[in-house]
Order: C-alpha cells, then sequence, then structure tokens
C-alpha cells in the first residue's frame, strides 16, 4: 500500500503545518522509512510526488542525513561512536561486545533482522562514554558484557511487546 492510502491522514496534519510542501520533506522522509524499511527508489519518488518537488532534492536530503537509510537496517540501528572520548573509555570492547554477542560485524544486520550495527562519529554525550544509540535512545556507561546484555535484553523485549520503535525521528514530528 502506498503513504498516501496507509498515512495519509498523518502526511495531511504534517503538510498543514508549513507553508510550503517541500518543508516537510523530512516528516515525511521519516514517515516513509518506517512503512517501508528503508528509502528505496521508489520510496523517495513517492515522497517527492506527495510533496510537489523534483526527487532529486529530495535524494540530496536522503544522502546528507545519517539517520535516513537506503539500505535495509534493523528494526533497532545500534550506533556506537567511536570518536576520541567514547575509544580512550572502551569504544572498541563495546563494539567487539556486540558483534559477539549479535554475531554480525559493523554495518551488518542480524539474519532476524533485529538490529544493525554501525560505528558513527560523534554522539554528544561523552561525559556517558562508551555511549550507543539504538534508534533514537542513548545509552551509556556501556562498559561491560553485563550492561550490554541487559541493554540487548530490553531491546527485544520491546520488539516482542511491539512498543512503538522507530528507526527515523519520526516521533518528533508527531
Amino acid at each position: 500500500m502506498s503513504l498516501r492510502q496507509t498515512h495519509g491522514a498523518e502526511i495531511d496534519a504534517i503538510l498543514a503545518r508549513y507553508p510550503h510542501k517541500r518543508s516537510a520533506i523530512l516528516a515525511v522522509l521519516y514517515i516513509s522509512q518506517d512503512h517501508y524499511g528503508q528509502l528505496t527508489d521508489a520510496a523517495i519518488r513517492e515522497v517527492a510526488e506527495i510533496l510537489d518537488t523534483n526527487p532529486t532534492d529530495v535524494f540530496e536530503v536522503v544522502g546528507f542525513y545519517t539517520l535516513l537509510y537506503d539500505d535495509k537496517v534493523g528494526k533497532v540501528v545500534l550506533q556506537v561512536c567511536d570518536d576520541v572520548p567514547c575509544a580512550f573509555c572502551g569504544a572498541e570492547e563495546l563494539v567487539g561486545t556486540l558483534e559477539s554477542k549479535l554475531g554480525i560485524k559493523s554495518e551488518e544486520t542480524t539474519a532476524d533482522g533485529l538490529f544493525t550495527l554501525q560505528r558513527v562519529k560523534c554522539l554528544a554525550a561523552c561525559n556517558r562514554a562508551p555511549l550507543l544509540q539504538a534508534n533514537l535512545d542513548y545509552y551509556g556507561e556501556l562498559n561491560t558484557p553485563e550492561k550490554v546484555d541487559e541493554l540487548l535484553t530490553l531491546l527485544r523485549t520491546r520488539i516482542a511487546n511491539n512498543d512503538n520503535i522507530s528507526i527515523s525521528g519520526r516521533k518528533a514530528f508527531l
């Protein structure tokens, strides 16, 4: 089903907030990403059509923002900051623990489609290093395998309970 068919009311409410449709590009991309799981060429063109704009403009936005995914990702994207402060506080060990526990390497997704692991630069919370962002939620001081186990258990429970999990910033526009 198309975005309009599934999320028409939500899209209309967002569009009503802006004097120009194009200004809603991020909000509609977030809806599309949550709906399709990734921003394919077809999804990007659909967003451009909804916003009455050139698809190239939408492709440029998707290429710029790191929380917009044109590749398939898991239900939860685990982004580990590996910038200098986090590196000094155990980021490499955190990545290694996650790779071991999830059976994947960085930039891969688990076979069950639940988790994607990524390395990122600066999540702007050095005081909580080593830091991980799971979708848009921050988890800090993950400096032991036990803390990683607790986090993965929490995230799996949220997925199993069908909690409102979003791989995008969509909740910010509600």
